[in-house]
């Protein structure tokens, strides 16, 4: 199965430099799903994780290697899942964010699971039905 990698597993393979245990197996993992080419990129993850980068140099060598990711194209009916989503989890006290309910919502139309540290993705489970991906090294 194909997995949308989130912007918080990307970040700790990408920029954190000491890591626990726990972060450890979690680059790991993400690391074996790239061999296995079951990584699923979207623009606004990739805009994400170049955000913020001071140095014109470093965004331009990680823009040159994210670039190995295709982008999933995203099309209306995704953003309209990502509405209904975030007006469930409002109607539930569930808060997020908007990328954060698109991912669900990309997720869900495209079958896919989703690889994040992020918490709020816990709280959206209980709301609507997403898979995790789950550490399993």
């Amino acid at each position: 199965m194909k997995v949308l990698v989130d912007t918080s597993v990307w970040s700790l393979a990408l920029r954190k430099k000491t890591l626990t245990e726990e972060e450890k197996k979690t680059v790991l993992e993400f690391t074996e799903l790239i061999k296995e080419f079951r990584v699923v990129m979207i623009g606004p993850v990739r805009q994400e994780i170049l955000s913020g980068i001071s140095s014109e140099s470093k965004f331009n060598e990680l823009a040159s290697k994210l670039r190995y990711f295709e982008d999933t194209v995203i099309e209306t009916n995704d953003y309209e899942k990502a509405s209904e989503i975030y007006n469930l989890c409002r109607k539930n006290g569930v808060q997020g964010s908007h990328i954060d309910f698109l991912i669900c919502a990309i997720a869900i139309n495209r079958n896919l699971s989703i690889f994040t540290t992020d918490k709020d993705f816990t709280e959206f489970c209980k709301v609507v039905d997403l898979r995790l991906h789950t550490v399993i090294l």
